[in-house]
């Protein structure tokens, strides 16, 4: 095991930056830790790296503890970005070459590949999977799911000071454990509803509170259904949401909308959609004889709909 880390903690005056962290990352294995702004990824790497000294818990590293870290521990390169330019003039590729060219068996890298273009993140992220498998363990920290999905096997999402899920990026991405990873980790559509069904039925369904649409969503465990006489939140991605002009299969959770914009992405298009007052996106391909103000059929299948604890 390269590193442990157990019920690590982190205060700053009144306020908690990090709460009972817990997390194993093996040697040779590439470690995200993703997460929005101020959640405490640069801490926690500082704290890792022992340029930060965290209030309670341990960081255990070749079968050493360390309770109070006050320097840099010995076999880690860490390199730490400052923004959008580097200290002393660096580029983020010269640092990213300093590490990698290093004896450290961990490597830290704290927001650099967000730097890089796209030929280069490519080229750095072939070079880091290549160091990985000598041994070296690498573990960056990155508000971007696209520059984490791209480099990591296992990500760390920090949510509110605590660790909300760990897990491969597709399995995040696809099942978010709370609303708080949801609003996150790419896209989603979130809205609030009702449950409308008992606990026991198999498929649950919904009324929306905007729009008051009757959905079926993913058979869902009794936990995370909540109270009748509750709202809970309901998740989609823009992808899993198809338009049409004529409703097919009326299972599919079929909901009148009208397109309210249109936003080429690339590779992909983003569509804008009011359905009586519930707002989702929708990601095409391409856009054919769709106009914004026009009326269409949006499909949500049951299995896309997620039921999220809050």
């Amino acid at each position: 095991m390269a590193l442990t880390l157990n019920k690590v903690s982190k205060r700053l005056g009144d306020k908690w930056v990090l709460r009972d962290i817990d997390l194993s990352i093996n040697d040779g294995e590439i470690v995200g830790i993703f997460g929005a702004s101020g959640s405490g990824k640069s801490t926690l790497l500082q704290i890792i790296a022992g340029e930060e000294k965290h209030s309670s818990g341990e960081v255990q590293m070749n079968d050493t503890v360390h309770l109070a870290a006050r320097r840099t521990r010995s076999g880690i390169g860490a390199i730490f970005g400052s923004g959008g330019s580097m200290s002393e003039g660096e580029t983020a590729a010269a640092l990213l070459d300093e590490a990698l060219a290093s004896n450290a068996r961990v490597l830290l890298v704290d927001r650099l590949f967000t730097l890089l273009d796209q030929v280069q993140r490519e080229y750095y992220v072939e070079r880091f999977r290549e160091a990985a498998k000598t041994g070296k363990t690498v573990i960056i920290a990155s508000a971007d799911l696209k520059v984490t999905a791209l480099l990591c096997d296992r990500i760390v999402v920090l949510a509110g000071s605590y660790i909300a899920q760990v897990g491969f990026v597709q399995e995040v991405y696809e099942n978010p454990a709370t609303r708080a990873v949801a609003e996150i980790a790419g896209r989603n559509n979130l809205f609030v509803a009702r449950r409308l069904t008992s606990t026991n039925a198999e498929l649950p369904e919904f009324q929306t509170i905007y729009g008051e649409h009757h959905l079926t969503a993913r058979s869902t465990e009794k936990a995370a259904l909540g109270a009748l006489n509750k709202n809970v939140t309901l998740a989609v991605r823009p992808e899993h949401i198809s338009i049409s002009f004529e409703a097919a299969f009326p299972e599919d959770n079929i909901i009148k909308a009208v397109v309210t914009g249109i936003r080429f992405t690339g590779h992909t298009t983003i569509v804008s959609l009011d359905a009586g007052g519930l707002h989702l996106e929708s990601r095409v391909f391409r856009v054919v004889g769709l106009n914004v103000g026009e009326q269409c059929m949006i499909a949500i299948p049951p299995h896309r709909i997620q039921v999220l604890k809050d």
